[in-house]
This record gives structure tokens, sequence and C-alpha cells, in this order.
């Protein structure tokens, strides 16, 4: 006959494991899209939650009043939210890169509404996240990202946080550094080619002043920008791979930072 157990200060860490792993859910990059239902973020939450359960060291809560429990849950929803920040700002590099390229091309007024992140993005960062997106979910970006919470509470169990200032605050620095870094690498055939195509523009213009550059230009460029994009798109797996080694070192970095 099987005896299984559960009392109430199981029920306690239980609340508190599945508070960090839900803050994350809904802040990773994949899982905390708009277009995936809340019910099944929820779901898939309380299910890692009892996977976990029983294989996290559990270690005796010390704490006093109800107050002084709910500080415990607030710091474990802080935890889970910095680390999922973490991975969920590299994300955000494609959309950098994407504007960069359409501001380069033409198309920078041409806007739409991305129904993952209800956020007004332009075309061209629409194509590198989504495309980017699939090659990270193929190269096991959510295997990663539930490995890594799942070690996070052998690094930081719970109740065990130190938020050290100055670590996050110097982590956000050199991200915004690699931020930049990053997207202009993304972006740096088109960039490139839309430079040397000015410049052929500006000496067309001074040759024969009677052309309208203005009107050749703008249809040269959104073809010749539309050329790079579909020939520079065997390079994305390349971008993938460095967004992918920044998501991990910012989960690493953030990970440190709270330990």
């Amino acid at each position: 006959m099987l005896d299984y157990s559960f009392t109430y200060g199981d029920f306690e860490l239980f609340i508190l494991v599945l508070v960090r792993v839900t803050s994350f859910a809904f802040v990773a990059p994949f899982f905390s899209m708009n277009n995936t239902p809340r019910p099944v973020k929820i779901g898939l939450s309380f299910f890692i939650t009892v996977l976990l359960f029983n294989v996290i060291p559990h270690d005796p809560l010390s704490y006093g009043t109800l107050l002084e429990y709910f500080g415990i849950l607030v710091r474990e929803v802080l935890t889970g939210l910095l680390i999922g920040l973490g991975a969920n700002l590299c994300t955000m590099i494609v959309n950098f890169a994407g504007h960069i390229a359409d501001m380069e091309v033409g198309l920078s007024m041409v806007s739409l509404m991305d129904p993952a992140t209800r956020n007004n993005v332009t075309i061209t960062g629409v194509y590198y996240n989504y495309m980017v997106m699939m090659m990270l979910l193929i190269s096991g970006m959510h295997r990663y990202l539930i490995s890594a919470l799942a070690e996070t509470y052998t690094l930081i169990p719970i109740n065990g946080q130190v938020f050290h200032d100055n670590k996050l605050i110097s982590a956000f620095i050199e991200f915004m550094g690699e931020y930049m870094l990053i997207g202009f690498r993304i972006c740096l055939p088109i960039f490139a080619v839309m430079i040397i195509l000015n410049a052929v523009l500006g000496i067309l213009a001074k040759i024969s002043p009677q052309l309208n550059m203005f009107a050749v230009g703008i249809q040269i460029k959104v073809l010749t920008g539309l050329a790079i994009l579909l020939v520079s798109t065997s390079m994305l797996p390349d971008a993938a791979d460095l967004i992918f080694k920044e998501m991990k070192h910012m989960v690493v970095t953030m990970v440190e930072a709270l330990s």
C-alpha cells in the first residue's frame, strides 16, 4: 500500500517552489509569449514544481509570523523574475537589429502588432525574432531554461537569496554593451550595403543633378535591402548561437548576483 504523507511544512515549501517557477515561466523567453494561454503556463509551472519538489534540497524554514513568510514569498518571486528577465532580455536583441535594418532600408515607418509581445515592431524585427526563436527552440533553449531553473535551487536555496546590488547593476551595464554589439553584428550586412549604396547615390546625384535621386533611391534601397535580407538568412544560425551564448551568460550572471 502506498503511503505518501504531505505535511503542512511540505505545503509551505511547495508554495515557495511554485511561486519561483511560476514567476520564471511568466518572464522567461518562449514560455512568456502572450499567444501561450495562461492556463497552459500555470499548468506547466505546476507540473514542473511537482517534479522539482521531490529532488531539490528541503531545508526547514525559520520564520515566526505570517508577515515573515510573506517576505520569503516575495523574495522567491523576485528570484524567479530576475532569472527569467536575464534570459528574456537577450531576445530583445533581434528586435533592435531589425529596427536598425529597417531604418537603413527605409521601412522604419512600416510597423505591425506582434501578437507574441503585443508591441509595435518592424517587419525585419518580426522576421528576425521568429527565425531566431525557432532556431533557439531547435537547439534546445527550452530544455536549458528548465534545467537552469532546477539548478538554481542548489545554488540559491529557498530563503537563501542574497541580493548583490553591485553585481546586478554591473550585469545590466555589461548586457547593454553586448546588446549593441550583437545587434549591429546581426544587421551588419544590410548596414554595410546601405552605406555603399548611399555613397553611390550621392556620386550619381553630383554627376546627374537633373535626376531625382530621392525617388530613385527609395526604390533601389528597398529592393536591395530585401535582397540582402534574403541572402543573409544563412547567417541567422550564427546569430542565434550568439544570442544563446549571451542568454546562458546572463542567466549565470543573475544566479551569481543572487547567491
